[in-house]
C-alpha cells in the first residue's frame, strides 16, 4: 500500500482498517494469516452451556404437563416445579452438565436465598422463551444470582454499602447505546458538554461522543507506558474542574490491559465525596475476571458510578449478547433529575408519563429501560429470557467454583500466549499485579530506539505513516494486528489480542513483528549509504 492510500485509510476506525489489512494478507495464500485483531476468545466454558441445555430438556417436559399434543406443549406451572427438578436430576445423573445443575440449584437456594419453586419456575419459563421478560429490566432471581455474581467478580466479594439495581441488556455494545442515549435524554449530558476519557481506549468510546448526536469535547485523561499504564495523579487531577461533566474508562483498559491501581481508586474516591461529588464516572469492566483481586471504580464512587459488565470475554459467549448495567439504588444522577430546571422536568414528565404514574419518581435505570424501547414501545423492553437463563448459569458456574479453577484456566491462557509474544519479540516480559494480558500494546517505535538508537527511532515515526507498520505486517508477513494508534496508544504500536489465536501462532506473531523491524532497519541504513 502507498503512503497516500495509508493516509486515506488512518481516518478509519481500527476496526473498519483491520478489514483492510485482512484483504492484505489474504493475497497471500502461499502464507497462513494470523488475525490478532479482535478479542473475541478461541475458549468457550462448556459446562454451563451442558446445562442450558439439560435444563431445556427438562423445561419442555414441563410445557407437557399443561397439555401434550403432537408437537405442542403448554405453558408451564412454577407450583411443584423444584420437586420435578430434583426428580428429573436424579433420573439423569450420568448426563453432561446435570452435576452442575445440582450444585447450582443448591447454591441459589442456599447462599442467595431463592424460594426453590420461584427459582426453577422462572428458569423454567425464561429458557422456552413463551413469556416477554417480566419484569422486563431484568428477571427476579436472575437478578439476586447476578448481583452476587458481580459482588465477587468486581467488588472482590465486599460490595459498598447499599444495593446496586441492575438492567439486562444485549451485550457492552447496547449497555453503551442505551447509557448515552438516556444521559442525554434526560438531560445529564448535552451537546457540547465536556467529558474525560481515559486513554488509550477502545475506539468507540472515542468516536461514539463526537457523533453528531451528541458532540462532546473530549478531555483525555492519559495512562502512562512509563508507569506501567497507570494514571498519574495529574491527570486523576483534570477530573476536578467542574466543567467536565462525565469520565468514561475501560477497566481494565483496553488496549493496554491493565485495571486501575487502588491508589487511584482511592484518589477518585476522594474526589467524589469532596470536590467533585456531580462526576458522572462511566465504568466497562469487562475483563475484570482476568485480574485477581480486582475492584471496581464503582466500588469506590458508588453513588457516581454506571457500571457495565459483559460476559462476552470470560465465558467465549460474544454471541449470545449477554451484558448488564448496574445503577446504586442512591447515585447521583437520579438527584441531579430532581435538580433539573423546571422546564427541562416538565419536558421529561411529559416523555414518562405514559408508562409510569408518577415519572418524576421515576429511577434513571427505570429511564434506561424506557429509552431501550423508545419509551412507547416500553412493554417489549428487556433481554430476551433465554438469554438471562444463559446469564444466570454463567453467574452461577463462578459461584460455585469455590477453587476458582475456570479463572485460574482462561487467566492461564492468556499469561502464556503473553509470555510467549514477548520472548517472540525479545524483550522483557511485564509483569505486575494489575495485568490482566488479554491484550498486549507492543510500543514498536520503544523497540526501535532499545535496538537501534533514537536516531532510527525518530526516522520510523518521522518519514512513515502511522500505519504503515500494521500495513506491512498484513502485506508481508499475513499477520493482522490492530493500530494502537488508533486507540490513542502511542503512535506506531500494535495491539495484539492474545484470547483468538493457537497458542504457537504468537510466536509467529512475535517474531513476524521483531524481523519486520529489523527489515525497516536494514532499509534505513542502505539508504544512508
Amino acid at each position: 500500500m502507498k503512503s497516500a492510500e495509508e493516509k486515506l485509510y488512518e481516518s478509519l476506525s481500527p476496526f473498519e482498517l483491520k478489514n483492510k489489512l485482512i484483504d492484505l494478507a489474504e493475497d497471500h495464500t502461499e502464507r497462513l494469516m494470523l488475525n490478532a485483531g479482535r478479542g473475541n476468545p478461541n475458549w468457550v466454558a462448556t459446562t454451563p452451556r451442558e446445562a442450558f441445555f439439560q435444563l431445556g430438556l427438562f423445561a419442555v417436559e414441563e410445557t407437557k404437563r399443561a397439555f401434550d399434543l403432537p408437537g405442542l406443549g403448554g405453558s408451564p406451572e412454577g407450583k411443584g416445579a423444584a420437586l420435578r427438578f430434583e426428580e428429573f436430576l436424579k433420573r439423569n445423573p450420568a448426563a453432561p452438565g446435570i452435576s452442575f445443575l445440582g450444585q447450582a440449584y443448591e447454591y441459589a437456594c442456599r447462599e442467595i436465598k431463592l424460594n426453590a419453586d420461584d427459582f426453577i419456575g422462572e428458569m423454567v419459563d425464561a429458557i422456552m422463551g413463551d413469556h416477554y421478560p417480566t419484569p422486563d429490566r431484568m428477571l427476579r432471581n436472575t437478578t439476586g444470582i447476578v448481583r452476587k455474581y458481580l459482588d465477587q467478580e468486581l467488588f472482590n466479594g465486599n460490595p459498598p454499602p447499599g444495593k446496586f439495581e441492575l438492567f439486562a441488556v444485549e451485550g457492552g455494545t447496547a449497555a453503551m447505546a442505551y447509557i448515552f442515549n438516556s444521559l442525554v435524554e434526560n438531560r445529564l449530558l448535552h451537546r457540547g458538554d465536556r467529558i474525560a476519557i481515559g486513554t488509550p481506549i477502545f475506539t468507540p468510546y472515542i468516536e461514539i461522543p463526537r457523533l453528531n448526536d451528541y458532540d462532546f469535547v473530549e478531555l483525555e485523561v492519559k495512562q502512562d507506558e512509563n508507569l506501567t499504564w497507570q494514571f498519574p495523579d495529574e491527570e486523576i487531577e483534570k477530573l476536578e474542574d467542574p466543567s467536565v461533566k462525565a469520565f468514561f474508562l475501560i477497566n481494565p483498559s483496553n488496549p493496554a490491559s491493565v485495571r486501575v491501581s487502588e491508589s487511584t481508586l482511592q484518589k477518585i474516591a476522594g474526589l467524589v465525596t469532596t470536590k467533585r461529588k456531580d462526576l458522572i464516572i462511566l465504568t466497562d469492566d469487562v475483563y475484570a475476571t482476568f485480574v485477581n483481586g480486582f475492584r471496581s471504580l464503582a466500588s469506590a464512587a458508588p453513588h457516581n458510578t454506571i457500571l457495565v459488565y459483559s460476559y462476552s470475554k470470560y465465558f467465549g459467549a460474544t454471541g449470545w449478547r449477554l451484558g448488564v448495567i448496574a445503577l446504586h439504588e442512591e447515585n447521583v444522577l437520579d438527584r441531579k433529575i430532581a435538580l433539573l430546571p423546571e422546564e427541562d422536568r416538565k419536558a421529561l414528565h411529559a416523555r414518562y408519563e405514559h408508562v409510569e404514574l408518577d415519572p418524576d419518581a421515576m429511577k434513571m435505570i427505570e429511564r434506561m429501560v424506557a429509552d431501550s424501547r423508545s419509551v412507547a414501545l416500553h412493554h417489549t423492553a428487556g433481554l430476551s429470557t433465554p438469554q438471562q437463563v444463559m446469564m444466570a448459569l454463567f453467574s452461577l458456574f463462578c459461584l460455585v467454583d469455590g477453587k476458582g479453577e475456570y479463572k485460574k484456566a482462561t487467566q492461564g491462557i492468556v499469561k502464556k500466549r503473553f509470555r510467549t509474544l514477548y520472548d517472540a519479540v525479545g524483550i522483557a516480559v511485564p509483569d505486575n499485579e494489575y495485568m490482566a494480558r488479554y491484550y498486549a500494546t507492543i510500543d514498536v517505535p520503544a523497540i526501535a530506539k532499545a535496538r537501534y538508537g533514537d536516531e532510527f527511532a525518530r526516522f520510523l515515526v518521522e518519514r512513515n505513516e502511522p500505519i504503515d507498520f500494521v500495513v506491512r505486517l498484513a502485506e508481508e508477513k499475513s499477520i493482522v494486528l490492530m493500530d494502537g494508534g488508533g486507540f490513542d496508544a502511542p503512535r506506531m504500536s500494535v495491539r495484539v489480542s492474545l484470547a483468538n489465536l493457537p497458542d504457537e501462532a504468537y510466536e509467529k506473531i512475535g517474531r513476524g513483528i521483531s524481523d519486520l523491524l529489523a527489515d525497516y532497519h536494514r532499509r534505513w541504513e542502505s539508504d544512508r549509504h
